[in-house]
């Protein structure tokens, strides 16, 4: 048994150092400068660097937007999945697995020739605005449609944990035979017990929005972490300061999650 707890705190102290030591050398590159010593000008400057403050609002509208819009798409799927057509389980998790296989620079090259196909053969029809609209660089739903496939492996994997972990089928037709309909059923009687799963599905889409570069990049729009690398171009301590704090606020947010999913598991027993 001491043997064991030996190598579980050799694995904890590793896995802190691997985390840690690059962090710390982050901190010590924004705040020692040469000439000037300890400072902690590149942190006092991020809130007024130009572009910062429009580049986040906007990350966090898109993520807000592809939380709601992956959680709506998958949510009823998987909850109808697990009660109608559970032989359809290994096709849509084939399906929703193949972001993973596909790489980004081929994804984002699909969907540019997508963009270009559009106005060529749809100048004439009404679609053609829909095409404007979607890559509006005020708020481009284009990228929220590539985020949602992008999340949709980390959200199938969250979901399907949580429904594994409940008597589905029971607690539907406990709902249904109290006289609730399926959109009743399924808010009332399912949801309050997947709190955790939809949690952990917002966390991982909140991460992948704010950190997402490639397809930002090639598409022309600049969201947090697109900002991020044009900065460091001039402004290398100024950019590593932000990335230090948003992975601080990325592990608060992490601490968060779990209190909230902890607490949903204590309500859920009691």
């Amino acid at each position: 048994m001491a043997r064991l707890n030996l190598w579980r705190w050799g694995v904890y102290g590793l896995a802190g150092l691997y985390f840690l030591v690059p962090l710390a050398a982050s901190v010590v590159f924004t705040v020692d400068v040469p000439g000037q010593g300890i400072t902690f000008d590149a942190y006092t400057q991020i809130f007024s660097a130009d572009g910062f403050v429009s580049s986040l609002l906007l990350s966090l509208e898109l993520a807000l937007a592809t939380i709601v819009v992956v959680l709506l798409l998958m949510v009823p799927a998987m909850v109808a999945l697990r009660l109608g057509a559970p032989r359809l389980r290994p096709v849509v998790e084939l399906v929703c697995s193949l972001p993973l296989v596909v790489p980004p620079i081929a994804f984002v090259a699909g969907i540019i020739s997508v963009l270009k196909w559009g106005p060529e053969h749809l100048s004439r029809t009404p679609l053609f605005q829909t095409f404007v609209a979607i890559q509006n660089p005020e708020f481009p739903v284009v990228l929220v449609l590539a985020y949602v496939v992008m999340a949709l492996p980390f959200v199938y994997r969250a979901l399907d944990a949580g429904l594994r972990a409940v008597d589905v089928g029971t607690l539907v037709e406990a709902a249904r035979s109290c006289g609730a309909n399926w959109p009743q059923a399924l808010v009332r009687a399912v949801l309050p017990n997947l709190r955790g799963a939809l949690l952990n599905s917002s966390f991982l889409t909140l991460a992948l929005v704010l950190g997402e570069f490639t397809v930002a990049q090639l598409l022309g729009f600049q969201p947090f972490a697109v900002w991020i690398v044009n900065v460091s171009g001039s402004q290398a301590q100024l950019s590593v300061a932000v990335s230090v704090l948003s992975l601080l606020v990325t592990w608060v947010l992490l601490l968060v999650l779990a209190g909230l999913g902890g607490r949903a598991r204590t309500t859920t027993r009691g």
